[in-house]
């Protein structure tokens, strides 16, 4: 089997839009992957997207943002803000657990603060599992815990979820409730959708678990990252801060920050069939191509000769989206781009119709309470990954009125 790599931004383009090229970075992470959306290609891939994609409406989307996320955005903020700081990782998942939770179709009972931790802890495993082909940890032992909060998921939450879904659709056959009374979640989606599909109950669990790591994992990362990439940015000019007071110029900072920080630096297909590439020539049946997303959003060619730059002013060309491909692009597009992202806002957009994405309403709040990063306690790498993640990532809240 040959090996070959691209880092060119549209020859990384075209091969995410090829359809003989199968998903393959996932491989080392199958206890969580298998089988899952991601992994799947041609028309088994098709089929699941097309029930999927019900879930993941942009009218659904901006009503989540408008009505939904901001009570879910201070009820988690306000311990934090009573005392006075915290860590920003932590903070990250318990906002977007619960967000994938509900998308997932994940139900939490008490809502408790033993029961959301259980639960993050169990997503932060499934994360690392998701990504062990990065882990710098023994991979059996990895693979052994992952498999273990996996039955822990499956008994505390997954099953009971099932339980109450299938429940309900029993009563919508007899007509007690109508289609609008069921839970708009994937898992509901799934289950109405599984004539067509037939998927066994294992196969809704590594479904679910797929989509309750993958959002709150990326998401939660997303957020440190960028808010890392305003402070370095912003430093001690005013005119920047100043800049910082729109929500829109916000929203260009949190997609310069996706450019440069893809929640997967890379993407590894496997050839389908004999093929050119560009940026390759010939590849074989069976060859893995490995693009190379990180250097890819930071070509020259396309971003300019500042593209290692964190520059939120870019100018770009048409075809391109200031997030790079961060979101992937082609049959893999990420469901939720639009949820995390938002909708590209132009300058002067009216906030209140705008759909500016969760990740830059995080950061909004973040930088109306005054996070900053502590000098005595300075962020640290995530030493259980080659992925350039923050492993730490200690804030203090230094805006009036943050306690």
């Amino acid at each position: 089997m040959g090996r070959h790599r691209i880092a060119g931004y549209r020859d990384c383009e075209a091969a995410l839009r090829n359809r003989d090229l199968r998903q393959a970075l996932y491989d080392a992470g199958k206890v969580v992957m298998e089988g899952v959306l991601l992994t799947l290609h041609g028309e088994e891939h098709a089929a699941r997207r097309t029930v999927e994609v019900r879930v993941f409406r942009r009218n659904f989307f901006h009503y989540y943002e408008k009505e939904v996320f901001p009570r879910t955005l201070a009820e988690t903020l306000a311990p934090y803000l009573a005392a006075g700081g915290g860590d920003l990782l932590k903070i990250g998942y318990r906002l977007t657990v619960n967000l994938t939770a509900d998308f997932a179709g994940i139900d939490r009972p008490t809502r408790s603060a033993e029961e959301t931790e259980h639960l993050i802890a169990i997503t932060r495993k499934l994360g690392e599992g998701a990504t062990l082909v990065h882990s710098t940890r023994d991979h059996a032992e990895v693979s052994a815990e992952v498999a273990a909060v996996q039955a822990q998921l499956r008994e505390r939450f997954f099953l009971p979820s099932l339980a109450r879904r299938r429940a309900l659709l029993a009563e919508r056959e007899t007509g007690s409730i109508t289609d609008a009374e069921l839970p708009r979640d994937v898992l509901m989606t799934l289950l109405v959708g599984n004539d067509e599909l037939g998927l066994s109950e294992d196969q809704l669990l590594r479904e679910i678990a797929f989509y309750l790591q993958a959002g709150a994992h990326s998401t939660a990362n997303a957020v440190v990252h960028a808010l890392w990439e305003v402070l370095e940015w912003a430093d001690e000019d005013e005119d920047r801060w100043a800049r910082l007071d729109d929500p829109v110029f916000v929203q260009h900072c949190v997609h310069e920050s996706l450019r440069l920080h893809p929640a997967s630096p890379e993407a590894w297909r496997t050839a389908m069939c004999p093929m050119q590439l560009a940026g390759i020539g010939p590849v074989a049946a069976q060859d893995r191509v490995e693009l190379d997303l990180f250097l890819a959003n930071r070509d020259a060619a396309i971003f300019g000769e500042n593209a290692d730059r964190f520059e939120p002013e870019r100018t770009l060309p048409a075809t391109v989206l200031r997030s790079g491909l961060a979101f992937g692009i082609g049959l893999h597009t990420c469901l939720g781009r639009e949820l995390d992202g938002g909708i590209a806002a132009r300058p002067g957009t009216d906030t209140a119709d705008a759909q500016l994405g969760i990740v830059t309403l995080i950061l909004v709040e973040l930088l109306r309470r005054g996070a900053r990063t502590i000098p005595h306690d300075p962020p640290q790498r995530d030493t259980n990954t080659s992925r350039p993640n923050w492993g730490r990532f200690p804030v203090r809240f230094t805006a009036k009125g943050a306690s």
